[in-house]
């Protein structure tokens, strides 16, 4: 099974950076359209994401900083209708190259102050950015003053119930 595509990407190889490099990112209208349907928008008009990114006085590690701004619409999860929001949203993250002799084991921890780690020798900035304007999202958007009123329960149905529905009533029908 294939992972499918992302919907921006913007590879760098960790020997491209240098002393650091700045990029702007603004995806292509195709890339928005990915992103806005990876997202679940209704529509995303304008995203750009600045970022920077730097080695760390350590080795094999990098500092991740940018800012993410767009303007989306959502959809309302009570009253489906079309939510506008702006985001403008910073951040800051470590990335590491993971060491050599590790082995194909992930070890799986739930430490924030984990880097997050290189693989290939690439750092995709266009999927953090994405990433990032996903983080900065509502996972349950609701329009201000939206209220969700929970329907009545249906009164329980027994077979019974509804054969006797059926049957003719005192009366009727017999002749």
């Amino acid at each position: 099974m294939s992972t499918p595509p992302l919907p921006f990407s913007d590879p760098v190889r960790i020997n491209q950076i240098g002393a650091g490099l700045e990029r702007t990112l603004t995806p292509d209208p195709e890339a928005i359209r990915r992103i806005a349907r990876a997202l679940d928008l209704q529509a995303l008009d304008g995203f750009t994401a600045e970022l920077s990114l730097a080695p760390t006085p350590s080795t094999r590690e990098w500092t991740l900083k940018g800012r993410v701004r767009a303007h989306a619409v959502q959809t309302c999860g009570i009253t489906l209708e079309p939510l506008p929001v702006d985001v403008d949203r910073r951040f800051s993250i470590q990335l590491a190259e993971a060491a050599p002799e590790q082995t194909d084991e992930i070890e799986v921890t739930l430490d924030e102050d984990d880097a997050d780690l290189i693989e290939d020798g690439k750092i995709d900035l266009g999927q953090y950015a994405v990433e990032q304007l996903a983080l900065a999202l509502d996972p349950f958007p609701r329009k201000p003053g939206a209220t969700f009123v929970q329907p009545e329960e249906p009164a329980e149905i027994s077979p019974f119930a509804a054969l006797k529905a059926l049957k003719p009533r005192d009366g009727e029908g017999r002749g």
